[in-house]
């Protein structure tokens, strides 16, 4: 899915703004004026984590070019900002204070005014504040905005009393939504767009002093406060001052019961009044409570709420009125002794269309307009896309987010929780300090389906103890082109493993039935992108600049069946709990329609899916993927509802799908048994989840989050997931006497080594997660350890070199081939490896998401190792590299020569790699001897063993047969040893064991 902070574009942002324009106006009593921005050159050009003025735009024309210009007719100094720009997209400057400095203090402060000289253009710009978060990048956004309307300078006034929180972009998604000014980092400005102008202003700063009412505030503890049938509940009602301050003048809260809620006075609650009364000199946090009794009428009934209105004087009020829910009770589908599918029918049967539609939605949580939307609209989830974390990023802040989430289901009618999502696609990689696993590639390599169950499990515990109960994951693509930029998350490129590794299904939810998810470790898995996403042909992406991603797989009927359906009918045996379809287009040979989205192919989601295959989860959309679809809004909605989506991932448009979709089953272009359908399979999984008896998060497993024992299972699929390809002269495994030069630029990164999808959704190089480096690893292992990653420090004097090499983060079509990415090693990389490798003997380590050309230097590296991305826990490569664990792992997809064979996979009538599908040397033991005769009598073993079931045996017997192979095939590998070798690994895969070892013996007689 794509997962990008919430950009907008400055179009939309300015119809959002209201207009401040106001003139001066300084009081006698008002001190001087703070500086923020004087422009005589006291604030340099610069960007995070140094304090500066910098510019951004949506691409590389958009940013506007900025100066500091002598003008004699400056307001304030000699000096004043000037700028030009000719904006298509979206383009400003931003002052942010330093990142690694304090937040700045601006709540003694009226407003924030600045000098701006007049073009008449009649164009909004807009003014934006950053409050609140870890750095100016990190921070709410509050804004405003004035009317270019003037000619000459004018001081613009804009009292912080203006500033509106934007809720069509927040890069964190917001904090607190409480312009605190405590905690200021700084300021920006948006200019409009398609207009070539210049601008200059002068003497931003701080103006007047804020009267009481801007710096007290009246909260309640919660804007919902549910209470069982005849309890009381108690209402929170606190006062607080920036800066903690006591207060200076009283401040008076009135309070009543509002009888314009669901519940009836005197027959659900004893109607309540009065006034409280905070005196100056209250000290800030104090609070005093509201008690609301409610009655028991001995009836069933659905929730019903009771508004607690407030009136506030001396302070601001609450954003919101708070709410007593009296909650539902005594209704069937609250009765947990009823089977599922009775509890299920009972709660359809009750819902309105709108509350069905609501529970067809799915919004990301940044992207909400107000957290009362999620019961205004009947949302049925919510989801974190890349990135999306609360602030702080701990486990205990993503805990609190989502109760809160929870809490505002509680004021719907049937209380019915929410689902939440996220991508956990190699641990729960969105959390910092999380276990993060090897990639699937990696895991695909390991070969070992019950360790890859493990590394489920291990996922699974760490996200629901976040209260996160449902992973989109784990990929079932098969990936058939390395030039796609999401081959790292498939597991191999032959059907037979992604099946093999399907284990990790079980790993993330329990039994197939089901009866696990109520557990406090595990979580509803999703299986994706349905169907055919690894099989787009190169070029033919419909989606920006991407070359594969989101593309055409083209396929006949028999392929489409054999390679990409297959996993997809192993998933739904395992009881996987959703389908996610892709965005690409499947244009089935023979059938005459052409390239048709697979979000609008009801015969392959209807039809395959859920009629052929039994599939009884719910379907998903992926990210704003019905937007992809012909025609307009309506259509898109309508097209994907009958086409068998169940839930509709809309992260913005959340109230536009509800609405539309309601239109669309009233006007009978939806049919109501569809959505009752779709709302059905989407219940299933909430009570199967125990969602309705335990909606808020089960935090009992918080402290395992990262732990020693999770961490020990990522370093052993890391270690495992190590395809050893090249040993000359048995240089591996290294030994702990020998004084080694390390270099390479993935040898010390912890986000290179992790790749994308990690803490952000594109990932980023640098120390963004807790773990351990490959370098640091090493330095365990070894006494004597020269590290430079550019190969620069004295070579002399070293035993062996370990350059660590690959690829930089990236993900879905942002990585594809073509779109600012190849598989040639950086010219860094190559300078490093061609320094090292030419001095001393070397091992080369590939850190990487898919095959790197190693072209002719392979001659020149005497061992080679395809490292996948690891995860964070180095000490995994460190184990394998010193002999702790034997190299056990397989390529799981074909190692090219050039980028001219692909796509290469196993099967393929030409097949002639640098290494094929299932190599893997091994330092675990000394390597079978035999020859042909051994090998028949392998196969027949093989096949003995195959037909009385001992699987386990037999595949022993393709392991020796295997190593006999590599040990005389290894350094003159020829396409009449490759293709025969690969098969036999499918053919192992597919439970033909003598078949395997027959094609083994082909290849070595052909070696």
């Amino acid at each position: 899915m794509r997962r990008t902070a919430l950009l907008a574009s400055a179009a939309l942002l300015t119809t959002l703004l209201p207009l401040t324009a106001a003139a001066p106006a300084v009081g006698a009593a008002d001190p001087d004026p703070v500086p923020v921005d004087r422009f005589e050159g006291e604030v340099p050009f610069a960007s995070q984590p140094a304090e500066g003025l910098f510019t951004w735009g949506g691409d590389t024309d958009d940013p506007p070019a900025l100066r500091l210009t002598a003008r004699d007719d400056a307001p304030e100094g000699g000096k004043v900002l000037t700028g030009t720009y000719d904006i298509s997209g979206y383009g400003g400057f931003t002052h942010d204070y330093a990142a690694d400095g304090p937040a700045h203090d601006w709540s003694a402060h009226r407003g924030v005014r600045l000098w701006w000289e007049g073009r008449g253009t009649g164009e909004k710009i807009a003014f934006e504040l950053k409050d609140g978060g870890a750095h100016g990048e990190a921070s709410e956004l509050w804004t405003t905005s004035f009317t270019d309307d003037f000619t000459g300078w004018k001081q613009l006034e804009f009292p912080f009393s203006d500033f509106t929180y934007r809720t069509d972009y927040q890069p964190v998604g917001g904090i607190d939504q409480v312009l605190g000014l405590t905690e200021m980092w700084g300021y920006a400005l948006t200019l409009p767009t398609g207009l070539k102008s210049d601008f200059a202003m002068d003497a931003v700063e701080l103006y007047g002093t804020a009267d009481q009412a801007r710096r007290a505030s009246v909260t309640t503890g919660a804007a919902v406060y549910p209470v069982a049938e005849g309890g009381t509940a108690d209402v929170d009602i606190t006062v607080a001052t920036t800066g903690a301050a006591a207060l200076d003048e009283p401040v008076t809260v009135t309070y009543e019961t509002a009888a314009t809620g669901g519940a009836e006075p005197g027959k659900d609650y004893t109607p309540v009044t009065g006034t409280l009364t905070f005196p100056a000199g209250t000290p800030s946090g104090t609070a005093r409570t509201v008690e609301v009794p409610t009655l028991k009428d001995r009836s069933a009934e659905s929730a019903e709420t009771i508004p607690l209105k407030l009136t506030v004087t001396g302070a601001r009020a609450p954003a919101e009125t708070p709410q007593v829910v009296v909650d539902a009770h005594g209704l069937p589908y609250l009765d947990t002794r009823l089977p599922v599918r009775k509890r299920v029918a009972d709660l359809v049967s009750r819902l309105s269309l709108e509350e069905k539609a609501g529970q067809m939605t799915q919004a990301e949580r940044g992207a909400l307009t107000a957290p009362g939307d999620i019961a205004a609209y009947d949302l049925g989830s919510l989801l974190s896309g890349g990135g999306s974390t609360p602030t702080p990023n701990t486990a205990e802040a993503w805990a609190k987010m989502i109760d809160g989430f929870q809490l505002r289901a509680r004021a719907t009618r049937y209380q019915i929780p929410l689902i939440y999502g996220v991508d956990a696609v190699h641990g729960h990689n969105n959390l910092v300090g999380a276990t993060i696993m090897p990639h699937n590639i990696g895991i695909g390599a390991t070969r070992d389906p019950e360790l890859a169950g493990r590394t489920g499990a291990v996922t699974a515990a760490e996200v629901r103890a976040t209260g996160v109960p449902w992973d989109f994951a784990p990929c079932l693509c098969v990936t058939r082109d390395e030039r796609w930029g999401r081959s790292y998350e498939a597991f191999g490129e032959d059907p037979a493993l992604v099946e093999a590794m399907e284990t990790v299904v079980q790993g993330l939810q329990g039994h197939a039935d089901g009866r696990d998810l109520d557990r406090a470790d595990k979580v509803l898995a999703t299986a994706k992108h349905f169907v055919g996403d690894g099989g787009t042909a190169y070029g033919s992406s419909t989606t920006g600049t991407y070359t594969v991603d989101q593309g055409v797989t083209k396929v006949t009927r028999q392929e489409l069946e054999a390679v990409h359906l297959a996993p997809y009918d192993d998933a739904v045996r395992r009881g996987v709990g959703t389908v996610m379809p892709s965005y690409s287009s499947l244009d089935l040979i023979g059938d005459g329609r052409g390239p048709v989205k697979m979000h609008a192919r009801a015969d392959m989601l209807n039809g395959v899916l859920k009629d052929r295959m039994g599939f009884e989860g719910f379907v998903i959309s992926d990210w704003q993927a019905i937007d992809q679809l012909p025609g307009d809004y309506a259509s898109d909605v309508r097209t994907s509802v009958n086409a068998g989506l169940d839930m509709i991932m809309v992260p913005y448009a959340y109230r536009d799908f509800r609405t539309t979709l309601v239109d669309e089953v009233k006007a009978g272009r939806v049919g109501e048994r569809r959505v009752d359908d779709a709302v059905s399979r989407i219940l299933t999984q909430k009570f199967r989840l125990g969602l309705f008896e335990q909606p808020y998060a089960d935090t009992s497993g918080a402290d395992r989050i990262g732990s020693a024992a999770h961490r020990a299972v990522a370093r052993e699929a890391a270690a495992a997931s190590q395809v050893l390809l090249k040993n000359a002269g048995g240089l591996l495994p290294l030994r702990k006497n020998q004084k080694v030069y390390v270099a390479g630029s993935n040898a010390d990164d912890i986000g290179n080594q992790s790749g994308g999808w990690t803490i952000t959704w594109q990932g980023r190089s640098g120390d963004i997660t807790p773990g351990t480096t490959v370098l640091e690893a090493m330095r365990e292992s070894t006494p004597d350890l020269t590290w430079s990653k550019d190969a620069s420090a004295p070579l002399t004097g070293h035993d062996v070199g370990v350059v660590v090499v690959g690829e930089t983060p990236y993900a879905e079509g942002v990585g594809d081939v073509g779109n600012g990415h190849d598989l040639e090693l950086s010219d860094a990389d190559k300078a490093a490896v061609d320094t090292v490798c030419g001095a001393m003997k070397c091992v080369v380590l590939v850190v990487s998401g898919r095959p790197q050309l190693i072209g002719d230097r392979l001659g020149d590296i005497d061992a080679l190792v395809a490292s996948w991305l690891p995860g964070t826990e180095g000490d995994g490569v460190a184990d394998v590299l010193y002999g702790r664990r034997p190299f056990t792992g397989q390529l799981p997809v074909t190692w090219p020569k050039s980028q001219a064979q692909l796509p290469i996979n196993v099967g393929d009538t030409a097949y002639d790699p640098q290494f094929p599908y299932g190599w893997g040397l091994t330092t675990g033991s000394k390597t079978p001897h035999g020859g042909a005769a051994t090998l028949q009598a392998l196969r027949v073993a093989a096949t003995a063993l195959e037909r009385t079931g001992a699987e386990s045996a037999a595949r022993a017997l393709v392991t020796k047969a295997r190593l006999i192979v590599q040990a005389r095939a290894d350094g003159h590998l020829t396409a009449r040893v490759a293709k025969p070798f690969a098969e036999a690994d499918h053919l192992l895969l597919t439970g033909r064991y003598g078949a395997a070892v027959g094609k083994l013996t082909e290849a070595y007689r052909a070696a």
